[in-house]
């Protein structure tokens, strides 16, 4: 297709790779973050050395100090910031967002505090006159970067809007497939970075390959759960961005999900577990809005339970396992 031009608000690990991608694929990519002498760095060593070293920008890539400079010239703009930073860097874009311009992100949980879908806070903060749609699925950053094989989905209740997105994404080594289902891709994303919580503590307790496949499977059963109780369509957790994501998270050390699960389990206490990985860890406040909306549902979600009392200090890896292992057997 025909280039366009893309702003990308998050100059991390996943918003770099996605700038690249579509960098490479022939757009005029403007990438801003919220740390300008993070973006010096980036500007001037034309690389993300701190969380893709040695990935050259391609000469598409400019990094753009200048937020109303970022948003102003977009169509779409894409989103990848951390969920708790969500409706306030989409509010301050909003200001410049160019009438009819698409609004796409590729942020992953709940809003934090509410426990709100993020395309209920789109909605809240650009209102309905703009195409929207969310990316998501199996897709490590470094992969991304490196140009390997990877697949994800383009959900939007607009069909079009997501065609288009799937196009720009597109690549020798990208393959998109769209979606409607916008509740079910964005549940999924959600749920499955807690549930690479506790299949890395029980990795770091030690706990062997049976345990992580149990979490693996009875996790995917809760998302199936809560997914179908809020909306979300049962094959969309079926695919890419139900299983392929929870598969993914749960078993390579790229997670930092996962590795912050690793850390805890190998006995440290929460403050150092998160400053061993050094970025946002997703999951740690998402399972508290899981827990709220599971309870709103009146849905069982055990081990999404038990990784929200883990990460807010009620119980330690071990008890958490104890908790689980007693429950009553019962038909799968």
């Amino acid at each position: 297709m025909s280039s366009v031009s893309i702003g990308v608000l998050g100059a991390g690990s996943w918003g770099t790779a996605l700038a690249l991608l579509l960098a490479r694929n022939g757009h005029p990519v403007r990438l801003w973050g919220h740390r300008p002498a993070h973006l010096a760095q980036l500007a001037e060593a034309r690389c993300n050395e701190r969380y893709l070293p040695g990935v050259r920008f391609p000469d598409g890539l400019r990094v753009c100090p200048e937020l109303e400079e970022c948003v102003g010239a977009s169509d779409p703009l894409l989103v990848v910031v951390p969920s708790q930073s969500y409706r306030a860097t989409l509010s301050q874009a909003n200001r410049y967002l160019p009438a009819g311009a698409g609004v796409v992100w590729a942020t992953k949980g709940l809003e934090h505090g509410s426990g709100r879908f993020l395309h209920q806070v789109t909605a809240e903060v650009i209102g309905d006159k703009h195409p929207t749609a969310i990316v998501s699925g199996p897709s490590f950053a470094r992969e991304v970067a490196a140009d390997l094989p990877t697949a994800m989905t383009v959900a939007s209740h607009a069909p079009g809007f997501a065609e288009t997105v799937a196009d720009l994404l597109h690549a020798r080594s990208m393959r998109a497939y769209t979606s409607r289902d916008v509740v079910g891709v964005e549940l999924g994303g959600a749920v499955k970075n807690a549930l690479a919580i506790a299949a890395g503590i029980s990795d770091g307790l030690g706990f062997g390959a049976n345990a992580r496949a149990a979490l693996v499977t009875r996790g995917l059963a809760e998302m199936v759960r809560l997914g179908s109780a809020v909306g979300g369509r049962r094959e969309t957790f079926m695919g890419l961005a139900g299983l392929g994501d929870l598969v993914l998270t749960c078993t390579d050390n790229q997670s930092r999900n996962r590795r912050f699960g690793l850390a805890l389990g190998a006995g440290q206490d929460l403050d150092a577990a998160r400053s061993t990985i050094g970025q946002v860890v997703e999951g740690a406040a998402t399972a508290h809005e899981i827990m709220r909306l599971a309870n709103q549902y009146d849905v069982d979600m055990p081990i999404t339970e038990q990784v929200d009392r883990v990460v807010r200090g009620i119980r330690t890896p071990r008890e958490a396992v104890e908790t689980l292992l007693a429950r009553d057997p019962k038909p799968e």
